[in-house]
């Protein structure tokens, strides 16, 4: 028989168990797993079915009967205002937003040295600016001050230069568009440790649903003399450099990597945890990577319009998401936008938009003057 003491050491043991296990599955989340809501049953519903109206009332410039909710009033530091005016009648093509951290002074000149370069093609007009918030620090204020009138390009807003205000940061660049630059085609959000190729984003908005595949037509018959006097032709396919494909104005373009049926992250110490009380559901809505995306400006418009109605996420890229699921946005997915860094070689790189993991300046500088040399960039 078990005495009295053996039988009480081993119920206590027995109870610190259980606790040790409960505290494990609370840590990890899992009960979290039985109070969440299913995605694909309830989130269609989760929005207000007059968002959709209100913002085609902005685009319109009518005033809606309810103007909003949320409010990213905050102050411009630098607001870039003569940034994006075109001195002749050709319209804005491209403008490179580049969320960028105060203290990330060589980042910021290793893009303007290389893909961020304003006149990379004389024919297509180009802007780039750098979005930050503010530093506690006197003396980065000071550099950015003095970096700021030197370049022309910082756009800085009075909120907390931190991670969990990339959403604030976004918002706050969209506010600066509709302001300063609203007349642009296309809108490439980046963060400042990406390689973009501007010759590849380009040739992706001409037609992006078959991009790269449009760029290249099989070569029924290519004699060796045509490959060695020819360097267009590669791998038995031609590669078009130009096409007469243009997307209309009134076109919804919202792309890059795109994650579907993503759960989100209920870890008690995850940096990206969210709780059910603040987002209820098993998945996230379709998202895009907020490293590096490209929007029309219609979408863009859109986006920002929506905003005003839809509670504030700290999440950048899911509150986008949610955004464009308001109104009825669906994000393009492209491979060529990679959320990770691709292992450079030359030929793997011909159609890549955009890689993350370039923090050293000097190696972005290199792979892009090697893409360059190679027609690619």
């Amino acid at each position: 028989m078990v005495s009295g003491r053996k039988l009480s050491k081993l119920l206590c043991n027995r109870k610190f168990s259980i606790i040790i296990v409960l505290f494990l599955l609370y840590f990890f989340g899992i009960f979290t797993l039985f109070f969440e809501k299913s995605y694909s049953l309830y989130y269609a519903n989760h929005f207000d079915k007059q968002i959709a109206v209100f913002v085609n009332q902005w685009l319109k410039n009518e005033v809606p009967q309810i103007t909003g909710y949320n409010n990213y009033n905050y102050k411009f530091i630098y607001k870039c205002e003569k940034k994006c005016k075109v001195d002749d009648d050709g319209p804005l093509r491209l403008v490179y937003i580049v969320k960028s951290a105060t203290r990330n002074f060589d980042k910021r000149e290793g893009i303007r040295n290389s893909w961020g370069f304003e006149k990379r093609f004389s024919d297509v007009e180009i802007r780039t600016v750098f979005m930050l918030g503010i530093d506690q620090d006197d003396g980065i204020q000071k550099r950015i001050r003095e970096e700021s009138k030197a370049k022309g390009d910082i756009v800085q807003v009075d909120f907390q230069d931190t991670y969990y205000n990339n959403t604030i940061k976004t918002l706050m660049a969209m506010k600066w568009v509709l302001d300063h630059c609203n007349k642009a085609k296309f809108y490439f959000f980046s963060d400042d440790d990406m390689y973009v190729s501007t010759k590849n984003v380009l040739r992706f908005v001409r037609n992006p649903i078959e991009y790269p595949g449009y760029l290249e037509v099989p070569v029924k018959s290519v004699q060796l003399s045509d490959q060695e006097e020819n360097p267009a032709y590669l791998h038995g396919k031609e590669i078009k450099t130009i096409v007469d494909i243009e997307l209309r104005d009134d076109n919804e373009l919202y792309a890059g990597y795109v994650f579907r049926n993503s759960r989100p992250m209920r870890y008690l110490f995850s940096k990206w945890y969210v709780p059910v009380d603040e987002y209820p559901y098993d998945l996230w809505p379709p998202y895009v990577t907020a490293g590096a995306y490209v929007l029309s400006n219609r979408a863009l418009k859109k986006l920002y319009y929506a905003s005003m109605y839809v509670r504030h996420f700290r999440f950048d890229d899911i509150y986008l998401s949610m955004l464009a699921k308001s109104v009825n946005i669906v994000p393009l997915h492209s491979a060529e936008f990679y959320f990770y860094k691709k292992s450079y070689d030359p030929y793997g790189y011909r159609y890549v938009i955009a890689s993350h993991g370039y923090d050293n300046p000097e190696e972005l500088r290199w792979v892009w003057n090697d893409q360059k040399s190679n027609g690619n960039a």
